[in-house]
């Protein structure tokens, strides 16, 4: 009994058995080089083309980081206005000035003490602006009270980016 391989082709005294006579021989097709893939030219224009759109698009993101951070400190304000207006659902008054934002993260200390606090508090830390400058809280005492950033440079005032965010829409 003979086996037959398709890779071999066995023949007996120079004539090709009926087996591998049966077989139709593989084709093999090649693609063109021209079609075989992306030429160096061809790269090269896609790299250009990324360069120039990133070119366009990264002075943009690049001056953004100031204004996130405007927006991050109106935002911060308006969570920490909801975290007075609960303490003082449970107290009846918003936190003195001395007491300020501290109040809101542990027990005051100082009179008024307040009586319905919240057991865990009603922020987990000290809230800083986005530039690492605390808060600026004071209360009038007549049931209202002012929350504001000082901004990029940390003083009252300023323009741009220096100017003191209160959360109130212009």
């Amino acid at each position: 009994m003979r086996i037959f391989s398709q890779q071999f082709h066995d023949s007996v005294g120079g004539t090709v058995t009926a087996c591998a006579k049966s077989r139709k021989p593989r084709v093999r097709r090649t693609v063109p080089a021209a079609q075989a893939g992306l030429t160096l030219v061809e790269m090269i224009v896609v790299l250009a083309i990324i360069a120039i759109v990133a070119a366009l698009i990264v002075p943009n993101v690049i001056s953004r980081p100031d204004q996130a951070r405007v927006t991050t400190a109106g935002t911060d304000i308006k969570s920490i206005s909801a975290a007075l207006k609960m303490y003082r659902l449970d107290n009846g008054d918003y936190p003195t000035t001395q007491q300020g934002l501290k109040a809101l993260v542990e027990r005051p200390g100082t009179p008024p003490v307040p009586s319905g606090w919240a057991p865990g508090g009603y922020l987990s830390d000290m809230p800083v602006d986005p530039w690492g400058n605390p808060y600026v809280y004071s209360s009038a005492g007549n049931g209202s009270f002012e929350l504001k950033s000082l901004g990029k440079d940390g003083k009252p005032g300023g323009k741009g980016l220096d100017a003191d965010i209160d959360g109130k829409r212009p």
